[in-house]
């Protein structure tokens, strides 16, 4: 049975990069926009893009579809807003996975708003827990789930979304990595009862596992120097093969 949305997608501005309908829009309207609606949007999803899941988009149309079957996909990495920016799209701006959580964070004890993370090891999610009701009182965290590694039976499956769902969740942080993360959320949409953000590092970087780079290395777009510097084995050959194929593609070529 497909999902049937509840509100229309057509009030979203887009700019299409490399296939991928990129949200040309910027933290003040995301945020109100969650906030007015976040009762339609339950059961679908958010995808927060970058220069590497819209590479990978471009080279497999399945992911593609993944991430223009949600809600919306946001501009997390500062080259798609600045392409946004180029093709006539004025107010598009950043707006990371990190970013929005924080913003959603301060606000969750006035909203009301509930909180289920999906994802990590026990480990992160205790620390997680720790500091954000520290951090932001009054939060209210509705449950927090660190799924095996293998994939889950169809049991299993059915046992987590029923788990999440008891908790009446408003946000799901969704914190598997790209493109899994994404591609749970695609196979649970309709299913579960909540927004579903996938956030990638999003869990590390709120439990304090890592840091995120200073203020003015993110207004310049240098976020990705910094994480690069942090995890150079891991992130240097995708770095550098994503963001050349970008820059070739979507900036020179203009698809």
């Amino acid at each position: 049975m497909s999902y049937k949305r509840k509100i229309d997608k057509s009030c979203i501005p887009t700019c299409n990069i490399l296939g991928v309908n990129i949200a040309a829009i910027n933290m003040e309207w995301l945020l109100k926009y969650l906030d007015e609606n976040i009762d339609d949007i339950k059961g679908d999803y958010i995808c927060v893009s970058n220069v590497h899941t819209t590479v990978t988009s471009y080279e497999d149309a399945s992911y593609c579809a993944v991430q223009n079957g949600g809600l919306m996909a946001i501009p997390d990495g500062g080259p798609l807003s600045t392409v946004g920016q180029k093709r006539g799209h004025k107010n598009m701006s950043r707006t990371t996975g990190p970013s929005l959580m924080g913003e959603v964070f301060k606000i969750s004890a006035e909203k009301g708003y509930r909180h289920y993370f999906y994802g990590s090891k026990e480990e992160t999610l205790e620390l997680l827990y720790q500091k954000l009701t520290q951090n932001y009182p009054g939060i209210q965290i509705a449950g927090m789930y660190s799924p095996p590694f293998r994939p889950l039976t169809e049991e299993e499956d059915k046992a987590v979304i029923e788990r999440i769902n008891e908790t009446k969740p408003d946000f799901v942080w969704i914190g598997l990595g790209a493109p899994k993360q994404e591609k749970w959320m695609a196979a649970h949409q309709g299913k579960i009862d909540g927004l579903m953000l996938g956030v990638g590092a999003g869990f590390d970087y709120y439990a304090e596992n890592i840091k995120r780079a200073p203020m003015w290395m993110q207004k310049s777009n240098l976020e990705w120097v910094y994480r690069l510097m942090q995890d150079p084995k891991r992130l240097f050959k995708r770095y550098w093969s994503t963001n050349t194929k970008f820059i070739w593609n979507a900036m020179i070529r203009g698809k």
